[in-house]
């Protein structure tokens, strides 16, 4: 492994070669391969985890030529960043997968599976972050030390992402781009993959010797006081929001209005006592980030999932998509283009993964 984690490193820009190259050659695998969403999907994870670990690995490189040979120093025992990229990968596999084999009422069953690990680590990561806020689900680092620090957190994220969870026809492509607004729903522009890479280096370096010592829960909440009682409030809500909605959906299924307005009161409650942070008073006692507001932000915009999500869609949501097809219909190219895209909002919402905002 040490020696494939060299070749990597001495290769940087070969390898980002090599895994746009793979994206682009699904465009050309046969046609009957899209018969099957698993097969698919199967290629899609495997790609996308190859690329989560090749860049995992060039943004650990040690600066100095004579820690090539040693163990990095990192700021947790555990890479819960780059585990919660990997389970982001796979986690429409196993949902297509569980509902070929299992039927559709008992994929829910491996999708809470899923759910309650991601809960596991995200909770775990915020513990050791130093209860910091989670960006983009715990998949960036909040590296931030401070309000005027300009250098934007690192993710292990690949630049070209939404290529590489595509599917391998053209619906299938764009459905998965759909998929990722939730992920892509950012305010600010993240920087080149060089210079995330080069920043999470420097920031390796300036470790100390010694393990990081951090604040208990209960210290942190004598130390901020109500602002700390308000971020960790928030933050576990965000975690524990998607595993909360996939039980009740098991229990009482995706028609019914509980699992909706339960997932939703708990996004509004958690966004709320967070927001509750950007006020004067408060802000004295915990700063938040330029990244941690963006993220607040990009919460806010996952709310507009909940309009893709049974039963909202098919009692309201497909109507007024359909009537906007038909109205459109006439117009030459317009109508097409508008029903190409009802089209593609339709198939995708049919997965839970693709509409989830986990």
């Amino acid at each position: 492994m040490e020696a494939y984690k060299r070749w990597v490193r001495r290769n940087k820009e070969y390898v980002h070669s090599l895994e746009s190259l793979a994206n682009g050659l699904t465009w050309l695998l046969p046609e009957r391969f899209s018969e099957s969403e698993i097969i698919p999907e199967a290629v899609t994870s495997i790609l996308g985890i190859v690329t989560a670990v090749n860049e995992h690995i060039i943004e650990t490189t040690p600066t100095n030529p004579s820690q090539m040979h040693t163990r990095p120093l990192e700021p947790s025992s555990f890479p819960y960043s780059l585990f919660l990229t990997l389970m982001k990968d796979v986690e429409t596999l196993v949902e297509v997968m569980a509902q070929h084999f299992y039927g559709d009422d008992n994929k829910w069953n491996f999708i809470a599976a899923t759910e309650a690990t991601k809960v596991l680590a995200r909770l775990a990561l915020l513990r050791n972050s130093g209860y910091k806020m989670l960006l983009h689900g715990g998949e960036t680092v909040n590296d931030e030390k401070g309000p005027n620090n300009a250098n934007q957190p690192q993710t292990h994220g690949h630049p070209f992402q939404q290529g590489r969870n595509g599917h391998f026809t053209y619906e299938g492509r764009a459905l998965a781009a759909m998929s990722r607004f939730g992920e892509n729903a950012r305010m600010i522009s993240d920087p080149t993959w060089f210079h995330r890479a080069e920043h999470h280096q420097r920031a390796i370096t300036q470790l100390p010797e010694t393990d990081i010592k951090r604040p208990t829960l209960l210290s942190f909440l004598s130390e901020k006081g109500l602002p700390g009682g308000l971020l960790i409030m928030g933050e576990v809500m965000f975690i524990a929001r998607p595993l909360v909605y996939v039980l009740l959906i098991r229990k009482y299924g995706s028609r019914s209005w509980l699992p909706w307005f339960v997932s939703l009161t708990i996004d509004l409650i958690g966004m709320s006592s967070s927001t509750m942070l950007l006020t004067s008073q408060n802000a004295r006692k915990l700063h938040l980030s330029d990244p941690e507001k963006d993220e607040l932000r990009r919460r806010k915009l996952l709310l507009a999932l909940y309009l893709m999500r049974d039963p909202c869609f098919g009692k309201y949501t497909r109507r007024r998509l359909e009537s906007t097809e038909k109205t459109l219909g006439h117009v030459p190219v317009v109508g097409f283009l508008a029903a190409k895209l009802i089209e593609l909002l339709v198939g995708a919402q049919t997965r839970y993964t693709y509409m989830s905002g986990s």
